[in-house]
């Protein structure tokens, strides 16, 4: 029996207006029935469909040339569930619920492969189009949503114009995502490129991501409390680019994230780099950032994220928050409009931060208001604050090293550019080998 199932013959139309849900869903409940292989979208034709559910044993192969694209059409999207997603982390049974266009339950060994095209259809669900962002409905789908999955590759395929979470897996374990590039309409609100939640032994490597949202974010969300923590996590070689943060754990987490490294990537033009963003209780530990290249910039203030190359944060969401401790910053070298900010919303929140090696050259090129603390979210006070930029800012943060780093400042200077390192409240600060002057129009080395 053949392992290879070509959608065509299960008939598909390829002519990007029929709905071919029908026919694809089709040949993957003939592929796991058969025993599993190879579900084929062929090279040369548009694919638009509803949603897809994969199954256990599955590969969904778009070949270089094809183009599976979700239909624009709310009502072909038949797979919808309640998520927190668009409602600050919180399931409203009364909001309208999310849709997905590729889904998996429960499955096993399970995947995405192949150079075409999955396309999300973002821009058809866009009701107002502003200069900087969007309006969107709350109805519209994840491409990409799998949950309770084992044994999970994706590789090579690219995604464009996600309607929301580009790539969502929940709940999933031994997981494998490789090559992978995401293009997102730049506008389109809560666009993330890779969303990681509830997961253990992820492995991610060699993606390009370009998306209005959060790059690769890990989380632990509390829809899906009963997965447990989200760890043993790897993210290496990846180029990105966000109107919010690159990197980010957070800020939805009611449960532990840890054991997590972060190497080798490059982050351009976006609106902050490298963020531990806790709103809610839990815990975020072990987790190492290194080998890193970072330009952060102003931007819209309808965008998360103020410039920060890194950021650290236990600020409230809700009600209550956690706590953050034994992270590691080595070998960052960091382009950025504003500074680098740790947070903590009491003593003790924030324990056992590294910087090694952390290079911060602060310089002002866009036309966008600088000077200001990007608070968001929380729910204890103002979250955009007009504050001085310091290349370190700590505020309640306990034992803290920062060993051989530097900060240093280009040629545009202003006011708001101020001293060298900040320290607010804070427990066992050390310095060894830290350079860094004020501001050139400042007198003073390090602020108190």
């Amino acid at each position: 029996m053949s392992t290879h199932y070509n959608v065509r013959a299960y008939g598909a139309v390829g002519d990007g207006r029929t709905n071919d849900a029908a026919a694809i869903q089709a040949a993957i409940d003939a592929c796991t029935a058969g025993g599993g292989g190879t579900v084929l979208i062929p090279a040369g034709a548009v694919y638009l469909s509803g949603s897809l559910v994969l199954k256990s044993h599955v590969e969904l192969h778009v070949e270089r040339g094809a183009t599976l694209k979700a239909s624009g059409d709310w009502a072909d999207i038949t797979q919808r569930l309640a998520s927190g997603a668009l409602t600050s982390g919180v399931v409203d049974p009364g909001a309208a619920q999310s849709g997905i266009f590729l889904a998996a339950y429960g499955a096993v060994d399970i995947g995405i492969s192949g150079h075409g095209i999955i396309d999300g259809s973002g821009t058809e669900y866009v009701h107002e189009a502003t200069e900087h962002i969007y309006r969107m409905p709350l109805e519209r789908p994840f491409t990409v949503f799998f949950i309770g999955c084992e044994q999970i590759s994706l590789q090579d395929t690219e995604y464009r114009d996600g309607a929301l979470w580009t790539v969502r897996l929940t709940g999933c374990t031994d997981v494998a995502i490789q090559g992978i590039r995401i293009d997102s309409d730049m506008r389109i609100p809560n666009t993330d490129g890779i969303d990681i939640d509830h997961c253990r032994g992820v492995r991610i490597s060699d993606c390009s991501i370009r998306c209005p949202d959060d790059a690769i974010c890990l989380k632990a969300s509390d829809e899906f409390a009963r997965y447990g923590a989200c760890e043993n996590v790897t993210v290496t070689n990846c180029v990105l680019e966000t109107r919010s943060s690159a990197l980010v754990l957070g800020v939805d987490a009611t449960a532990p994230i840890r054991n997590v490294i972060f190497s080798n990537c490059i982050i351009t033009n976006s609106n902050r780099g490298l963020s531990l963003n806790l709103g809610q209780r839990s815990v975020y530990e072990n987790i190492l950032f290194s080998n890193i290249v970072i330009e952060t910039r102003y931007f819209d203030e309808a965008w998360w994220g103020s410039a920060e190359p890194i950021y650290i944060s236990t600020l409230p969401w809700q009600e209550e928050t956690g706590t953050v401790r034994n992270i590691r910053f080595s070998n960052i070298v960091a382009h950025s409009e504003n500074g680098i900010y740790v947070i903590g919303h009491e003593p003790g929140a924030v324990s056992g931060i590294v910087f090694d090696n952390v290079h911060v050259k602060l310089d002002k090129w866009t036309q966008f208001t600088g000077g200001r603390m990007d608070l968001r979210p929380w729910s204890g006070g103002p979250e955009l604050v007009t504050h001085p930029t310091s290349g370190f800012y700590f505020d309640n943060a306990d034992d803290v090293l920062i060993r051989d780093s530097e900060v240093t400042w280009g040629e545009n200077i202003p006011e708001y550019f101020g001293e060298a390192l900040v320290e607010r409240s804070s427990r066992g600060l050390r310095l060894q080998g830290f350079r860094g002057e004020a501001a050139p129009h400042h007198s003073a080395r390090v602020g108190n």
